[in-house]
């Protein structure tokens, strides 16, 4: 009789400053340009078996992506944001323009700048440390916050 064994789901942590630093690049390839990013905003999660989702704020200014993108998002895993958008292992930039809902964060093919989809963050309903980007562990929050705002993922 054959033994049928599921396999463990990873674990997932908070990913350690050097661990962002050695994952993240310090200038981030953006389409036709290589835009600087601001490590010290560098947020993620890494599991016990080494995969990474790390997110990076973007200094856009001189560089045509001003205006258009704010964080340069690198994942090793499929993730979903929201209910409708999966994300491939890769890289993506973001951008967002506030609505009445809360943010509407546009997320694009890093490599070639081509849309992918959007998404709504919403406004947390209690006081939160305002955060440039933070990606939280799925077993504390499962969300990652942009400002005041949050969307929800799933890996």
């Amino acid at each position: 009789m054959p033994f049928n064994r599921a396999e463990p789901k990873p674990v997932w942590r908070a990913a350690s400053p050097s661990e962002l630093e050695a994952f993240l690049p310090a200038r981030a390839p953006v389409d036709k340009e290589h835009i600087e990013t601001e490590l010290r905003t560098a947020t993620g999660i890494r599991d016990d078996q080494g995969r990474t989702v790390a997110a990076v704020v973007l200094i856009t200014a001189g560089y045509a992506a001003e205006g258009r993108y704010s964080h340069y998002l690198l994942t090793q895993t499929t993730l979903r944001v929201g209910d409708t958008l999966v994300l491939k292992p890769g890289a993506y930039v973001l951008g967002w323009t506030r609505v009445a809902e809360g943010l509407n964060v546009r997320v694009y093919d890093a490599r070639t700048g081509a849309e992918l989809g959007a998404v709504i963050a919403h406004p947390y309903k209690t006081r939160v440390r305002v955060e440039p980007i933070h990606i939280w562990p799925p077993t504390e929050n499962s969300v990652i916050q942009i400002g005041r705002y949050f969307l929800t993922y799933h890996l």
